[in-house]
């Protein structure tokens, strides 16, 4: 086991102890587990994966970078489809852009689909890719953006020292939950209706039939 503490730009530290012998957690699996901790063990442990609209207008975007390579504009080197890891905290991925500018900032931008919005799960691959680059690089990476592809705008995350730490508890809980080889019980809301693998999810049928136990088991309780 290998203990290190993770830069930041403000001067913060995160200790971390990461058994070298664990296999390391992909980026995307980060984003999977905050969006629905069951898809991503579907997708993860499962080997379980579908496409529906909102995955094939994913695909469709990360074309624009899915091409390794790097290109110069105004100075600025730009790194596509760049592979990332951390060995000391235990993930590996890739990123979909990378900037180096002349000043030694270094810039990842990620590519989702869909108008410009906050969502967690799509900043916290980004603060992983960001924590991955200090690792790599031995420099600070204090921001980034999301490009969103509809809104054909950047939104700029800074890399805080919460997103770094919410980085590393999902990083050990997608670990314990691979280590177990459990699927996380099923939650019918409004995620699922956008999710590709609700057919084989069956969250709606699984807590309805849970939700319908609940009420049978307390069918003859005596009224107070």
């Amino acid at each position: 086991m290998a203990s290190a503490a993770t830069p930041c730009s403000t001067g913060c530290s995160i200790e971390r102890t990461v058994n070298p012998a664990d296999d390391p957690v992909p980026l995307s699996a980060l984003q999977h587990w905050v969006y629905c901790p069951r898809q991503c063990a579907l997708i993860h442990l499962e080997q379980a994966f579908d496409d529906n609209i909102h995955t094939a207008r994913g695909n469709a975007v990360h074309k624009l970078v899915d091409t390794p390579g790097y290109e110069f504009r105004s100075g600025v080197k730009v790194e596509r489809s760049l592979p990332l890891w951390s060995d000391r905290l235990g993930l590996i991925g890739k990123a979909d852009l990378v900037e180096f500018h002349p000043d030694g900032a270094v810039y990842p931008v990620e590519f989702k689909h869909g108008r410009m919005r906050q969502k967690t799960h799509d900043d916290i691959q980004l603060a992983a890719q960001a924590m991955c680059l200090e690792d790599m690089l031995g420099r600070p990476v204090p921001l980034g953006a999301i490009y969103h592809a509809s809104s054909h705008r950047r939104r700029e995350v800074a890399i805080t020292p919460a997103l770094r730490e919410l980085v590393v508890q999902t990083a050990d809980a997608i670990r314990a939950m691979l280590s177990a080889g459990t699927l996380p019980p099923p939650v019918f809301d409004a995620r699922c209706r956008e999710c590709s693998l609700k057919d084989i999810c069956q969250s709606e049928a699984l807590t309805a039939t849970t939700t319908q136990r609940a009420l049978r088991a307390h069918l003859f309780d005596p009224e107070d």
